[in-house]
């Protein structure tokens, strides 16, 4: 009797055991030659790549190579800096190519129309593959920015509501207190005698003592010590990504994989003290909810859902469930996403009004025109035409993220290319904001008098992206960003230090490498 039952064990193992090896090879290798070779038949071409590691090598030698050098001066033409292989690969093989980033084959998409209609038509059968998944696991995991399908519908249901209505006049305020408390410390470094400031770290200080406190309410002294550490997180992720992903590669004790991990359970551990300090308030009858900041809203969703999944003893049928550990992910996404990117915004629009004073004489004038010496309200934004404009000619040159990434979850039509399931499509937003063809003569110049009307053709400005899956904190982010430059032009005037030197580098997003150095005049004393 033991002998039938050991081979029916080693059987069912063998079956087993092929199945995974069949199942890997299809994954790394047999799918994604499939689905290259349904490009080409169709005419898209690129770059030929290299065993394991396909295209990587090239691009990070590309990249290094030019962003290692200094520009003599500032210049907005920043494409052959920051994507040297985009426009290598695009004069080879057109505007539409596949290239490599180890196994996975990545379409290179800048037609407007194409990227309208998949960003609009196809979201739900688009989102982030597995390996963006993995590269952001240990960063911001699984929150909204890398949610797929069902998940990221709830999960999108559940946060909407801390970006509107009421929820943003209150973080108005916000904005508001924690804009004049920087203010007050500018004007005392230059009083002081302080020459210049370098404002990409004051904006980042800024908008983190306000996300904390949106996020974490009281407790954003703590979201301080977070922001620090996510801050380093977010450095050593970009420097993994470059690395090839192989299975089990995030096991591997490298250098990286040590220190991304302890990293990932400081912040953790951080947020598990608020999040625990919360449910004890409520627990012990101190507070009869759980705050009305995105933590509280979170948290008070998840004991709901619990309720529910107590009274019903099983599991929605779409099986999502929110868990503490979506929960930290979610906290971790809205807290880099909600500093980061506004204080990019914030420090590449000082740099370009400090270059042009011009423009910047002509925004305090309507400052002051609309708020009549108030400071900015909710009210007065919608009448800040020509902050709205600079804004966008800020974001059309300096986009927070160069690329915007999806990949197709089902054969799709794409205009007049079939894309085959497991696809990735990676839009250059970098280079589309400037694409002569699109903007034209000027494009590489500071000129927001092109926005001065609103019907520019949508595909080709897309800095919060586009369509159901666009950002969610998009409006907050602009309110933010209007609030603290209004505040700041009608209290200083400031050009351009003979110290800074422009050099964009991407480090997940485009970042001043040496800083923004300015030179600080008040208008007051």
């Amino acid at each position: 009797m033991a002998l039938p039952v050991l081979t029916a064990v080693i059987i069912i193992f063998l079956s087993w055991l092929l199945t995974i090896v069949y199942e890997t090879i299809s994954f790394y290798w047999l799918s994604p030659r499939r689905i290259n070779h349904i490009m080409e038949k169709q005419g898209v071409r690129g770059p030929k790549p290299r065993l394991l590691i396909g295209n990587l090598s090239e691009m990070s030698s590309l990249i290094a190579s030019c962003t290692s050098k200094g520009m003599p001066q500032i210049s907005h033409d920043i494409v052959p800096r920051l994507l040297p292989h985009y426009l290598l690969w695009s004069k080879q093989y057109g505007k539409r190519f596949i290239y490599w980033s180890g196994f996975e084959p990545r379409m290179c998409l800048t037609d407007p129309d194409m990227i309208k209609e998949l960003l609009t038509k196809y979201a739900s059968l688009s989102g982030r593959s597995w390996l963006q998944q993995q590269g952001s696991k240990n960063f911001i995991g699984y929150g909204l920015l890398m949610a797929n399908g069902e998940n990221w519908y709830h999960q999108r249901h559940i946060n909407a509501p801390a970006f509107m209505g009421d929820k943003l006049k209150t973080y108005a305020g916000f904005v508001k207190e924690c804009t004049d408390n920087m203010l007050e410390s500018l004007l005392q470094r230059v009083e002081s005698g302080e020459k210049e400031v370098e404002i990409g770290e004051m904006m980042t200080g800024l908008t983190a003592d306000i996300i904390s406190r949106i996020e974490f309410g009281s407790s954003y002294e703590k979201g301080k010590r977070i922001f620090r550490l996510l801050t380093l997180l977010q450095h050593r992720c970009a420097q993994a990504s470059r690395q090839l992903c192989l299975p089990g590669s995030r096991f591997f004790p490298s250098k990286y994989n040590k220190e991304i991990k302890s990293l990932k359970v400081e912040v953790e551990g951080l947020l598990m003290e608020i999040i625990e300090s919360r449910k004890d308030c409520v627990e012990m009858g101190r507070s009869d909810s759980y705050g009305n900041d995105l933590l509280g809203v979170l948290l008070s969703e998840m004991e709901k859902k619990d309720e529910t999944a107590t009274k019903k003893k099983k599991k929605k049928k779409d099986g999502f469930s929110l868990n503490l550990q979506l929960i930290l992910d979610e906290c971790k996404t809205f807290f880099f996403a909600g500093h980061e990117t506004t204080a990019l915004l914030l420090t590449w629009t000082v740099m370009l009004l400090a270059s042009n004073p011009d423009w910047q004489d002509k925004l305090r004038n309507e400052v002051a025109q609309v708020c009549d010496g108030a400071k900015p309200s909710t009210d007065h934004l919608p009448k800040l035409s020509l902050l709205s404009m600079v804004i966008n000619e800020s974001l059309r040159l300096y986009p927070p993220a160069t690329i915007l990434p999806r990949m197709a979850f089902e054969d799709i039509k794409l205009g007049d290319l079939m894309i085959p399931k497991g696809l990735s499509i990676w839009i250059p937003v970098l280079a589309i904001h400037h694409n002569e063809e699109l903007w034209g003569n000027d494009v590489n110049e500071f000129n927001p008098e092109r926005f001065a009307s609103k019907s520019f053709a949508s595909g080709r400005f897309i800095p919060f992206g586009a369509g159901p899956r666009n950002c969610i904190g998009q409006t907050f982010a602009i309110m933010e960003a209007k609030i603290i430059l209004a505040m700041l032009v009608s209290q200083f005037r400031f050009k351009i230090s003979s110290t800074y030197r422009h050099a964009p580098v991407v480090v997940l997003t485009i970042k001043p490498k040496h800083g923004v150095q300015v030179c600080m005049e008040p208008l007051r004393t």
